[in-house]
């Protein structure tokens, strides 16, 4: 794959602290002090209900919320891409982990992948990696009959519901079914927990620049949208730096770890200057928008177990925030690069319709923010 690169190598309340009212936040939104740059809220109605809802000043919300008039449409658009997406990838065989097995045969978008429909001679390849039978602390026991899914579990601090709504469960092992269909293998695979697995993926962007520091523009008139990625160990793929959320772990805290991880290799760092990173991190992750929370067609995933991400982007329209980085690849990274955005470029999983609509809500509100 070509890539442009610049630089390389309980109760809905305790939910791990990490969703209220859409916004993801340390613990409690309040747009009168620092958590106004939490996350971009969609949904919320007129600019009146808006202010009424945040409790903030006219004045301190006019700019959000003229962001988020721009913003939702392309959101819902995605979201609505990715909701109806069929799948693809969660088919793939075989089944990408050492020793790994061949998932029973599907075709692809067809009638044979919905739990609705009869399927008699259905016999799904049972497998779960020798690594997670081994019961390390992010995944859960075998017999999970007594779990009660779609739900807050605090036993283990896990968030058990799903963006896709609530997902049936198998009537005699109590295993949660996978809200999008037959896979061709049941078992958990390499995951950890049965039914949602939960990641986290911040999209970093901002505009390709000059030496002189002026945007870049095409024939049209357009920037060329760059945003930080990373080529995955496992596959080959370039994709998204994330991870997956820890027990009990902040998503926001996930998406700053996972970034320094993947990106700046902090795993390699000393304990004080990872803390000096993770302190400028904070910084500039002040403030992003939500761009998708919900399935992920990965090829990890399996009738009992699937990924479900939240997507934050946060942008640097000046080119400054992140320039002060070191991009140095580590952890599940091979590579890292400032990669220029093109309509249809391959990435890993679902990865290329996130990053579409990244670009296509920075773009509108760029060229909204050149009229003015």
């Amino acid at each position: 794959m070509a890539l442009t690169q610049q630089a390389r190598s309980g109760s809905d309340e305790e939910k791990h602290g990490f969703m209220e009212d859409n916004v993801i936040v340390d613990h409690r939104v309040n747009f009168q002090n620092f958590r106004l740059v939490g996350v971009h809220i969609p949904g919320l109605g007129s600019f009146g209900e808006f202010v009424d809802k945040m409790g903030c000043s006219s004045s301190v919300a006019a700019g959000y919320f003229d962001h988020r008039v721009f913003f939702d449409t392309y959101i819902r658009d995605g979201t609505k891409i990715l909701r109806n997406l069929p799948h693809s990838n969660a088919l793939h065989t075989p089944y990408p982990c050492f020793g790994g097995l061949e998932r029973y045969m599907l075709k692809p978008n067809s009638a044979q992948l919905s739990w609705q429909n009869d399927l008699p001679a259905y016999a799904a390849t049972e497998f779960t990696a020798g690594f997670v039978l081994k019961m390390p602390v992010w995944a859960d026991l075998p017999d999970v009959r007594h779990v009660a899914f779609n739900a807050f579990d605090p036993s283990c601090r896990v968030d058990r519901t799903s963006a896709e709504g609530e997902y049936a469960l198998e009537p005699d092992t109590n295993r949660p079914l996978n809200p999008r269909g037959r896979t061709g293998m049941s078992g958990r695979g390499s995951l950890g927990r049965f039914g949602p697995n939960h990641a986290a993926d911040p999209v970093i962007s901002t505009w390709r620049r000059n030496g002189d520091g002026s945007k870049i523009l095409d024939e049209a008139g357009n920037p060329t949208l760059q945003f930080v990625a990373i080529m995955r160990k496992d596959t080959g793929d370039w994709a998204i730096p994330g991870g997956m959320v820890d027990p009990g772990e902040n998503v926001s805290l996930t998406l700053k770890r996972e970034f320094g991880e993947e990106t700046m290799a902090s795993m390699e760092m000393r304990p004080d200057e990872r803390a000096t990173l993770m302190d400028e991190l904070e910084h500039v992750f002040k403030r992003g928008v939500l761009v998708y929370s919900g399935y992920v067609d990965d090829i990890r995933n399996t009738d009992n177990s699937w990924i479900e991400t939240t997507c934050v982007n946060f942008h640097d329209e000046s080119g400054s925030s992140f320039a002060k980085f070191k991009l140095a690849a580590g952890d599940d990274a091979g590579e890292v690069a400032w990669t220029d955005y093109y309509e249809g470029m391959p990435l890993y999983a679902t990865h290329t319709n996130l990053i579409d609509t990244v670009f296509k809500m920075r773009l509108a509100w760029h060229q909204h923010t050149e009229r003015k």
